[in-house]
């Protein structure tokens, strides 16, 4: 029987919502049309790519490959919303997502000295209080959603302590990351029925909220990230413009903290189905690292990226003219048999895991070690204290998204002992 592609499997969010990520969609596009050509009613044309090597490739050329068009296939409802009188502010801010070297490098140079893992140690202390202080809320046993209460809630209080956002925000912030990332999933929506109106009021929101703490940062620095951020001088000396520091800000807090959630709730959610694992990771805690990097293989939270074709490009054969839009599945690239041993298997002792959930090339994930620290410190806090845990009484749900993709509810029983 021959497989039927539908290609709104790619790119709906709502498929998402009910199957979740594609994988017997992408591992047929792998084998038979590694680069697919999809149209679909109402959305932008674009290019499938699902081998690993070829988004290696891609994003290794920027100078061909472009990210200034935005991360984001849209709706032809979207592109025409761009245009509109509420969402011009919201749509005219950048962020280094959509930007291409050396001006990409030049904005990456801001903020890549605090994110690397020299730097980052002096967090340690930040993760493993935050983590404990997670676990201790479930208490001895019981049942909870670990999505609700410790996947989103642990990233939240890191990155809110990074940026500056005091705890009594923290609860907007998090609404509000949510409705940015889950925009179409009809539980995070927010109210009203013009859209494109809804996410410019969603981005006024989040401009007074990080333009208070910028200033702030501006009148009284500290030793944090906020106040880099809010103080970044360009290397003409000039101070970084208010679109894109507004920016730097919005990108840090909302990607950094929906990823990591995203991949601490699937990889839980991965222990579960694959006791012996749970097990494997509880009698040999110094496991975690290896673990956080099969769960961010595993879960790909970031589900893709979009480029666009600077100039005419063949790739494996297939001839593609420029202005044409490319999307590059990381999902799929990390289910790569080309790539990964036995790639459907979880396996928190794999190696090597040259996973591409953190990107690669020149927008490889800037936050990329703040994220591993922050699911390590968790999974390490877990795997030292839980005597038991299994799925809930209900069943787990996942968002409604394409683009950062990941579980909405995980229900899970446990018992835990106290921390040592």
């Amino acid at each position: 029987m021959a497989f039927e592609i539908d290609p709104k499997d790619l790119i709906h969010p709502q498929n998402y919502g009910v199957g979740g990520q594609p994988h017997d969609l992408w591992t047929h596009l792998r084998e038979n049309a590694p680069v697919y050509r999809c149209e679909i009613e109402k959305y932008e044309p674009f290019w499938a790519i699902t081998k690993h090597s070829d988004i290696m490739e891609i994003s290794s050329k920027p100078e061909i490959f472009s990210n200034a068009a935005g991360p984001v296939i849209m709706t032809d409802e979207q592109v025409a919303g761009r245009t509109g009188d509420e969402s011009a502010a919201f749509n005219n801010m950048r962020t280094i997502i959509e930007m291409d070297p050396p001006e990409h490098r030049d904005f990456r140079k801001v903020a890549s000295g605090f994110f690397t893992p020299r730097s980052i140690h002096q967090l340690d202390e930040i993760v493993t209080e935050c983590a404990r202080e997670q676990v201790d809320k479930l208490g001895d046993e019981g049942e909870c959603d670990f999505v609700e209460l410790i996947a989103q809630r642990h990233p939240l209080r890191v990155l809110a302590t990074l940026l500056g956002i005091e705890r009594e925000d923290e609860e907007k912030v998090l609404k509000l990351t949510q409705q940015l990332f889950a925009f179409d999933d009809p539980d995070l929506q927010r109210p009203g029925e013009d859209r494109n109106k809804a996410q410019a009021e969603l981005g006024l929101e989040f401009y007074h909220l990080f333009n208070a703490i910028i200033e702030d940062r501006r009148a009284t620095p500290r030793e944090d990230l906020a106040s880099l951020l809010a103080n970044a001088k360009m290397k003409n000396g000039e101070m970084m413009g208010p679109l894109e520091t507004f920016g730097y800000y919005l990108i840090v807090f909302t990607a950094g903290h929906d990823t990591t959630r995203n991949a601490i709730s699937g990889g839980m959610a991965a222990l579960l189905d694959n006791p012996a694992q749970l097990d494997l990771l509880c009698k040999n805690p110094d496991l975690a690292k290896s673990a956080v990097e099969e769960v961010v293989r595993w879960t790909s939270p970031v589900n893709y990226m979009r480029r666009k074709l600077l100039q005419d490009a063949e790739i494996r054969g297939v001839k593609i003219p420029k202005g044409d839009d490319l999307v590059l599945f990381y999902g799929s690239a990390n289910r790569d048999s080309d790539v990964f041993d036995r790639p459907f298997d979880f396996d928190i002792e794999r190696h090597p895991n040259r996973h591409l959930g953190f990107g690669t090339g020149e927008h490889f994930c800037l936050g990329a070690h703040v994220a591993r620290l922050s699911a390590r410190a968790l999974f390490l806090e877990l795997a030292n204290r839980l005597e038991s845990a299994e799925h809930g009484t209900s069943a787990s749900t996942q968002i409604d998204s394409s683009f950062v993709v990941g579980l909405k509810t995980l229900p899970m029983k446990y018992k835990i002992r106290p921390a040592a």
